[in-house]
């Protein structure tokens, strides 16, 4: 039986489980090995994912599962991502769809985001905590590293209503070496297939001497097909296999992702501390509109929203935003 949740299509078995062994084959199809487990959930503003337009502000219930289809070198969770899921089922939780939501309520949280693995390894289970989610009026995010098939990317985008994907590299080689998959066409076809159905934004982990010299076609492959496409440029930090790697210089990437901003509204760079890349300026007169700071690994912040609604305070322009902006404090707007 060949499993369609990602690019892999792996051949799945009673006991044959797929790449991510996550899945397995059962009597109606392919089905989920631990359903409604979790080993992550934590509250969490929802820049840190990162998200810069969606919610902006807004406090979310983090969740994660296990598995991952990829094989990146610098993976940062890998101790839950790389090992057998089966070893953790110890230490998961187990909740069902509302019991989730109902956490979600219980911690004043504005929405659900899936950021620690790859949510196509969970996906039955992300669909049913979506209808809970959907009934009660709490939108879903999550990061994606957009290696899905057509079908399960359209799946995704009635999960999600707002998408992080990692567009990590371009060149077969790269993806190779460092994703362990083939090449970067289905992330591109579903980066472009989700922008039409969702609010996306794509993150690019970078690599200094690895994948640098190709930001500026990442910038003119976003910018094909929205301008608007929030881009994060991300400081990558050496991780599992590339522990003993250099750290990326922040003077190079700044420079290399400088001209970057021509093609494209909205350019972050982050993941550490004191960023002047944080903040979003309206494209049109180039007003700060909302004010944020990086206090390095996972610390990004909302300081100040100065948009009226979604429009430049200064010039009126439409600032591409997806939902509204909610103060962290602001429990009531879900209880």
């Amino acid at each position: 039986m060949e499993c369609g949740y990602c690019e892999r299509r792996c051949r799945l078995g009673p006991e044959g489980y797929g790449y991510c062994r996550m899945y397995r084959a059962g009597e109606a199809g392919v089905e989920e090995r631990f359903p409604d487990r979790w080993c992550a959930t934590a509250v969490s503003r929802v820049e840190t994912v990162p998200f810069y337009h969606a919610w902006p502000g807004a406090r979310c219930l983090i969740i994660g599962t296990a598995g991952c289809n990829f094989e990146c070198r610098y993976c940062s969770n890998a101790e839950v991502v790389k090992v057998d899921p089966a070893g953790l089922t110890d230490i998961m939780l187990e909740l069902s769809p509302k019991a989730l939501v109902d956490k979600a309520r219980k911690h004043g949280c504005h929405a659900i985001v899936f950021s620690v693995n790859e949510p196509t390894v969970s996906l039955p289970s992300l669909e049913q905590v979506a209808r809970e989610a959907r009934a009660v009026g709490m939108p879903m995010g999550c990061l994606t590293n957009g290696y899905a098939t057509v079908e399960a990317a359209e799946r995704l985008a009635r999960v999600f209503s707002f998408v992080n994907v990692s567009l990590k590299g371009l060149s077969p080689d790269f993806c190779q070496e460092f994703l362990g998959v083939p090449d970067a066409e289905p992330i591109l076809r579903n980066i472009a297939a989700l922008a039409r159905k969702v609010h996306v934004e794509v993150t690019t982990p970078v690599i200094e001497g690895i994948n640098d010299h190709e930001l500026d076609a990442m910038a003119a492959f976003l910018a094909d097909i929205r301008r608007d496409i929030p881009w994060h440029v991300f400081r990558l930090l050496p991780e599992y296999k590339m522990q003993r790697e250099d750290y990326p210089s922040i003077e190079a990437i700044s420079a290399k992702i400088e001209d970057c901003g021509r093609r494209l509204d909205y350019v972050y760079f982050h993941n550490f501390i004191g960023s002047r890349w944080v903040n979003t300026h309206c494209p049109s007169c180039g007003a700060v509109v909302i004010e944020r700071h990086s206090l390095g690994c996972g610390g990004d912040k909302l300081d100040t929203f100065h948009c009226h609604g979604d429009l430049c305070p200064s010039c009126g322009a439409r600032i591409a935003l997806c939902g509204s902006h909610m103060a962290w404090n602001i429990k009531e707007a879900t209880a």
